[in-house]
Order: structure tokens, then C-alpha cells, then sequence
């Protein structure tokens, strides 16, 4: 599949793998794709720009997401710290205004050791550029974006065809980010489509 992406689609996929990387996700997902659109998406991401979603926005919102996921503190442990006076969320406001939004993302596992080096690393410590796996839900957006090229009768598969591909997903964080924007995802997937459809100047 990957053959029929255009140069423009193949670097998002990659930029969504560095995204999920800088970030110290485990796998890429839809959030990754997303960001990666609004980044190195050119067409797609001035369509987006136009819907009033922006990558600082979008950024914000996986960083949010992911620091309130299951394993962290969570609702009822915030309103537990409140009793005894604590504002847990002014604390980790207090912290990533102080150390960055990254602060209290947890590091990575670190690799187990081998013959004396760390998996993963080279022989100089630096990490190793391994693939990142594709979670379910962003492979489906891969496999969306084919079918919604295939049904526009486009021969290639471009970053418009990745944003349609999300939309239609309609599960991931990715897809649930473009909702909570408040955009008219309708009025952005005809946009879309009409982009596509336009020829080419």
C-alpha cells in the first residue's frame, strides 16, 4: 500500500512515528497522524487551518489526554487531595509551566541489558531508530485513506486521503480532537473532496 502514498503522505507517516517518539508513545496512533497532517500536510493542513484546528491545539490535547490516562492520577484521586487542601491540577500546571508541557510525561522503558549494552542503543548509548508499531486504529486510517482514494479514482494516496481517512475512522484520539474542535467535519470532508477532485493547475 505504502507504494501508491505520495512523497507528501510518506513523510507525515514518518513525522507521525517521530510525533509518537518525542512524545514517548509506545506505538503511533491517530492522535500522531493528526498532528502530522497539520504539520507536513500542505493542502490538508491549510484545509484544517481553515477549520480552526491548529497544531498547538492539537498538540495540547494529546499531551492532555495522555498525562490524564488510566495509570495517572485521576479524578477521584484529585478530588481525594482536595479534602486535605491539594489542587492537584494547579500543580501540574505549576510544573509544566515551570519544566514544560513534557514534565510529567513518564520516560521510556529502558531497554533490558545484553552483553553489557542497553537494547535499542548503540554502541555510543544513542538510540536506535526502530520502527514504532502502528496501533489498530491508525492502521484502519491507513486502509480508510486507500479506500477513500480508490473511491475518488485517484492512482495515489496523498495527505488529503489520510484526513479523510481519520474523519471516517470516527474512533481514535485523533478523530475525537477533530470533533471537540467544534469544526464542521461535514463542510471539511467536501472541502476535501473537492480539493481532490479539482485538477491539477
Amino acid at each position: 500500500m505504502f507504494e501508491r502514498f505520495t512523497q507528501s503522505a510518506r513523510t507525515i507517516v514518518v513525522e507521525a512515528q517521530a510525533t509518537a517518539r518525542r512524545l514517548q508513545h509506545r506505538r503511533i496512533d491517530t492522535e500522531h497522524l493528526l498532528l502530522a497532517l497539520l504539520q507536513h500536510g500542505d493542502g490538508a493542513a491549510a484545509l484544517l487551518r481553515e477549520a480552526g484546528i491548529t497544531a498547538p491545539d492539537v498538540q495540547a490535547a494529546i499531551v492532555r489526554h495522555h498525562r490524564d490516562a488510566p495509570g495517572t492520577l485521576g479524578a477521584q484521586d484529585a478530588a481525594a487531595l482536595r479534602t486535605i487542601g491539594i489542587d492537584l491540577a494547579a500543580i501540574r500546571d505549576r510544573l509544566e509551566q515551570t519544566f514544560g508541557a513534557d514534565a510529567l510525561t513518564p520516560p521510556a522503558d529502558e531497554p533490558r541489558r545484553w552483553f553489557g549494552l542497553r537494547r535499542g542503543r548503540t554502541a555510543s548509548g544513542e538510540r536506535a531508530a526502530g520502527h514504532l508499531p502502528f496501533a489498530p486504529r491508525a492502521k484502519r486510517v491507513l486502509e480508510l485513506s486507500l479506500r477513500e482514494a480508490v473511491r475518488l479514482r485517484n492512482r495515489q494516496i496523498a495527505a488529503e486521503h489520510l484526513l479523510l481517512g481519520l474523519i471516517r475512522e470516527n474512533g481514535g484520539l485523533g478523530a475525537r480532537i477533530l470533533a471537540d474542535s467544534g469544526a464542521d467535519l461535514t463542510a471539511l470532508r467536501e472541502r476535501i473532496e473537492a480539493t481532490l477532485r479539482a485538477p491539477a493547475a
